[in-house]
């Protein structure tokens, strides 16, 4: 069995020590919890923000500003959507 001496280690290598702590199933299950509450919250906020955003484009008494407005949202949250989607 070889030997390295960690105070002297070969030419061209270096080493990285971690202690990682064991994840338990309770902590997995708050963890996925959490992160599954705040996918669906973010996702209830863009579905609203978009389903404003349409309703106001098919708004007979909105302005043109307004749904010039409510058209770069919903292009900004299409491209995210796409992006999300394609993962780049």
């Amino acid at each position: 069995m070889n030997h390295i001496d960690l105070n002297q280690p070969p030419p061209n290598h270096t080493f990285s020590v971690s202690v990682n702590r064991e994840e338990t199933d309770g902590e997995r299950r708050v963890r996925l919890f959490k992160d599954l509450a705040l996918f669906l919250v973010a996702l209830g906020f863009v579905i609203t923000i978009a389903t404003l955003c349409y309703s106001t484009l098919l708004s007979a008494s909105a302005s043109a500003e307004e749904k010039k407005w409510a058209m770069s949202i919903l292009s900004a949250a299409t491209g995210g959507l796409i992006g999300y989607l394609i993962r780049k």
